[in-house]
């Protein structure tokens, strides 16, 4: 679990009714180190957190587990309790001494005063906890004074329980427990579960007992290891073709139609529709751009692209004829789950597209369509972000069949033309060393621009972010036509810019116009790296390093160019000697807003 936090970790084990922990700033290395000096008891139960901080700086101190002042709770928690400082106060009025500078120890403090309250009883005492609390957190505790059990809760962040053979699990993704049992468990909103080696007790925050839906994870171990390569961001580049195909895997039914996962709109409600509102965050969010072309293109229904962040705070128009289609690798981005929400209250209709069976956002939501890319551990997204546009594509080719704007040959025919994109980004992989060599030429750049047109901006954008992330770098990217209108000012002697070109058969104006601002930039100094379809001679000329891609369909060509762009990204980090698998100061799913 270490990609979705690696600033400090800890862990907390209950044996022989003592309560023992260990915390270490820095990488999980540092933990290992100190347990192998001081070995912990291998019997009893444990609980371990590695944190991404919020409250207070990542030092061991601030590592979870926290305990209360008896040594007799210990207690990890992702997330933010919004009204920690008012908590802290009241418990310090009573005499309650803090060590650190988290919100997370005051739930330890309090669960410390409740589970005397409640006669010893854990599970009560984390009701009556939660029922303060505002926020959004995950919660995992034990009590030394009943060592057989471990409870948790959940509200707005991650939280999945895994069952075994004598032996039950709880953690914030099931990667964590994959090895031993692929049978999970989601916990609903606002909901406690206690868990015990023969039995898991799922109740709501007034102690009612609620409904337990399990479902079967279709991923093994072996998935969530690195098989191989130096780091998982690698791997996971390379598993793309894969990844592409398996999001593509029975998606057209007996009588030719597509299928979507879980559609629980009728066709009727979809040929309601009269707005389409996309909401994603960082990556997503420029596969929500792609898609904008797609749908619009298809489907001719206006639709607009969000950043998730922004759209709940500036009073959207929304109502039962607008489909919000939410973006979200992990189903649990904070950002695009509370707008989903604002968008139900306004009665919209809500589409996900998700990587994770079971997480929150496709619960919540009207229909959604998985990814199936299996784990992804490398906080850049790979070939997450390549399912996701296949998955654009897909609800796209749905709702033009569905609304009847396109023919079934029409949908057919754009069926036929993804079902080969797997084998167009194997070839990719297979023609990117020059890519690498490039990357490292450049390690000493202190900033590199991105250019495209038409859905090659978003794949710029996405080339900046790739950049941003993982080489600590500046980079920006631009629609090529905006250079005039400012831009181009940046321009100077041996400035790396990378342009993404559009196809000369399926965009020919766009692709004269922006050889033209190849021209343009190199004219003024600057270093043109230009990623363009095979054979296109007319941009050779101006192209100090051509890229070149296979010919794809237009609206296709972002789930091969965008390969190019990973690559790049990665080798220049590992050049300048970065971590690509856990990049600094982020996580892979951002769960506080």
């Amino acid at each position: 679990m270490e990609y979705r936090g690696y600033d400090s970790a800890g862990v907390a084990v209950l044996a022989d009714g003592r309560m023992e922990t260990e915390k270490r700033a820095g990488k999980l290395a540092n933990l290992k180190a100190a347990l192998a000096e001081t070995p912990r008891s291998a019997d009893g139960i444990g609980i371990g957190h590695t944190r991404w901080a919020t409250h207070g700086a990542p030092n061991d101190v601030n590592a979870h587990p926290h305990v209360d002042n008896d040594n007799r709770v210990a207690v990890i928690h992702n997330g933010i309790i919004e009204n920690f400082a008012a908590l802290r106060l009241e418990l310090e009025e009573r005499g309650c001494k803090f060590t650190s500078e988290t919100d997370t120890e005051v739930v330890a403090h309090l669960l410390g005063e409740e589970v005397k309250a409640q006669d010893e009883d854990l599970a009560a005492a984390m009701r009556a906890v939660c029922r303060r609390l505002d926020g959004a957190f995950t919660l995992v505790a034990m009590y030394a004074g009943d060592p057989d059990m471990v409870v948790a809760a959940r509200r707005n962040s991650p939280l999945v329980v895994g069952r075994g053979d004598g032996e039950n699990f709880l953690a914030s993704d099931v990667a964590a427990f994959i090895a031993h049992t692929r049978d999970a468990v989601e916990l609903g909103q606002d909901q406690v579960v206690e868990l015990r080696r023969d039995s898991v007790t799922v109740t709501d925050y007034d102690g009612n007992l609620a409904p337990v839906r399990e479902y079967h994870v279709d991923w093994d171990a072996s998935a969530a290891e690195k098989g191989g390569y130096e780091y998982f961001m690698l791997k996971e580049i390379v598993e793309q073709p894969q990844a592409v195909a398996d999001t593509l895997l029975g998606r057209v039914g007996v009588d030719g139609t597509l299928t979507l996962d879980e559609m629980r709109l009728a066709p009727s409600e979809l040929r309601e529709i009269e707005k389409i509102v996309i909401i994603a965050c960082g990556t997503s969010y420029h596969a929500g751009l792609i898609a904008k072309y797609a749908i619009e293109h298809w489907c001719r229904v206006p639709c607009e692209v969000e950043v998730a962040s922004e759209f709940r705070y500036r009073d959207p128009i929304l109502n039962r004829q607008t489909m919000v289609i939410a973006i979200s690798q992990s189903g649990e981005s904070m950002d695009t789950l509370m707008a989903v929400r604002y968008a139900r209250e306004q009665r919209a209709r809500v589409l996900a597209i998700c990587n994770v069976n079971g997480s929150t956002i496709p619960r919540e939501s009207d229909g959604v369509l998985y990814t199936h890319a299996g784990p992804e551990v490398g906080v850049a997204a790979t070939k997450t972000f390549l399912t996701q546009l296949v998955a654009c594509y897909l609800i796209g080719l749905y709702l033009a069949q569905v609304r009847n704007t396109k023919f079934g040959d029409e949908v057919n025919a754009v069926i036929a033309q993804l079902a080969r994109m797997p084998e167009q980004v194997q070839k990719v992989l297979g023609t990117v060393g020059p890519v690498r060599e490039l990357a490292r030429s450049l390690s000493g750049a202190g900033t590199v621009l991105f250019l495209g047109r038409h859905v090659g901006y978003p794949v710029a954008l996405e080339g900046a972010l790739k950049l941003k992330e993982l080489a600590y770098m500046h980079a920006e990217a631009f629609a090529a036509g905006e250079l005039k209108h400012g831009p181009i000012a940046l321009i100077e002697d041996g400035l790396p810019v990378v342009v993404v070109v559009p196809s000369p058969e399926g965009r020919g104006v766009l692709h004269d116009k922006i050889v033209s601002n190849i021209q343009e930039i190199r004219a003024r100094g600057a270093r043109t790296i230009v990623i363009a379809e095979e054979g296109d001679e007319s941009v050779r000329p101006y192209a100090d390093e051509l890229i070149g891609i296979p010919a794809v369909p237009t609206l296709l060509q972002p789930i091969i160019s965008s390969i190019p762009m990973q690559v790049f990204a990665c080798e220049l980090a590992l050049a300048k000697g970065n971590d690509v698998d856990q990049p600094r100061n982020l996580a892979k799913s951002v769960t506080v807003e």
